[in-house]
């Protein structure tokens, strides 16, 4: 397995496009700037050591040392041991709703993402638990596979967005029912589902997806997300909401009746998310009471670090970099591989 020590590091990446840029305008100003001294051919004459390649050809070498060394900086590592790992904890699967409905703004600072808020507590207290996560909206789709890595599975949060599920919709009952065909082979440990959702189902049956999972002794519990009363639902990247064929304004009002519902017949709880956090202490405290057994789990317990290969080859660019010049030299003028193609540029 491949990964990055430190991925965040990547994130220096987006600078090169931005050099590059740079250094395309600066040379489009040099050439403008030139042509105001008189014609191209008779500064040729006048500066016989200038180069148009040499330049161009230093900056992509140091734009290369520069990439190897973020990559450097990131860590690169390579799993060699795979450990089978026992850990004593629960399975949980979370189905989240991210239809547009989740938008809305009746709770800070928007529904979506204070369900965020909710999954990363409910990850931070967890230590030898699985979880794993799917997200709804006309369809249901696993974003992450049960599973013990906590810190993948924060940076699915960070990622989710309605833009996730193509076809909009509140499709409750096929997360649930996607929810329990995603737990392991059926163990002593306890299981549950946690929804979250405004509860506007509008595509399925969620009540006997819950049956089938209190059948199966995995509780469904479900937190609610929006008011009663409701909101509208922004439309992203604009000051505007959504509205109806008629030109109304939508009001997204969170469906209590429906979630309660769902909860009952999963045989969990239902709980409504405000601007505090306890929604997710009753959560957390259901989950304390369920049956914790021995999972296992295979882990790389063992990375070999990479980086070497790459500041190594960062070296030798910036070696290389060092004997170009960006004037041509009497003393390598014998080498005409610079000069051939600042002909070919003049030409």
């Amino acid at each position: 397995m491949f990964r990055f020590a430190h991925p965040e590091y990547l994130f220096l990446l987006l600078l090169i496009p931005v050099l590059i840029a740079v250094f395309i305008y600066t040379g489009i100003q040099k050439r403008r700037n030139f042509k105001l001294f008189g014609s191209q051919e008779l500064l040729a004459q006048l500066m016989p050591n200038v180069s148009y390649i040499r330049p161009q050809v230093k900056f992509y070498l140091q734009l290369a040392a520069i990439v190897l060394i973020i990559i450097v900086l990131a860590q690169p590592q390579f799993g060699t041991k795979v450990e089978t790992v026992k850990r004593e904890g629960i399975e949980v699967m979370i189905a989240l709703d991210v239809s547009n409905s989740m938008l809305a703004q009746d709770i800070q600072p928007s529904r979506l993402d204070k369900s965020k808020q909710v999954l990363s507590k409910l990850v931070d207290g967890m230590t030898d638990d699985k979880v794993g996560l799917i997200v709804f909206a006309g369809d249901a789709y696993t974003q992450l596979p049960i599973t013990v890595d906590y810190v993948s599975a924060k940076m699915f949060f960070s990622s989710i967005s309605p833009q996730l599920v193509p076809r909009q919709g509140t499709a409750i009952g096929s997360a649930i029912d996607l929810a329990i065909k995603s737990f392991g082979t059926k163990g002593e440990a306890g299981r549950a589902i946690i929804v979250i959702t405004d509860g506007e189902n509008h595509e399925d049956d969620a009540i006997g997806a819950a049956k089938l999972a209190a059948e199966n002794n995995i509780a469904v519990h479900v937190i609610g997300m929006g008011k009663p009363d409701g909101a509208p639902i922004p439309v992203p990247g604009t000051m505007s909401f959504w509205k109806d064929k008629e030109g109304n304004v939508v009001v997204s009002k969170l469906n209590e009746q429906m979630c309660k519902d769902i909860a009952a017949a999963g045989k969990g709880i239902y709980v409504r998310a405000d601007n505090t956090n306890a929604a997710f202490r009753v959560i957390n405290n259901e989950l304390d009471k369920l049956a914790k057994s021995d999972l296992k789990s295979s882990m790389f317990s063992d990375y070999n670090e990479q980086f070497q290969s790459f500041a190594l080859l960062a070296l030798l660019i910036l070696i290389l970099d060092f004997f170009v010049f960006e004037r041509k030299n009497k003393r390598l003028s014998r080498f005409k591989i610079f000069d051939l193609k600042d002909k070919v540029i003049k030409n």
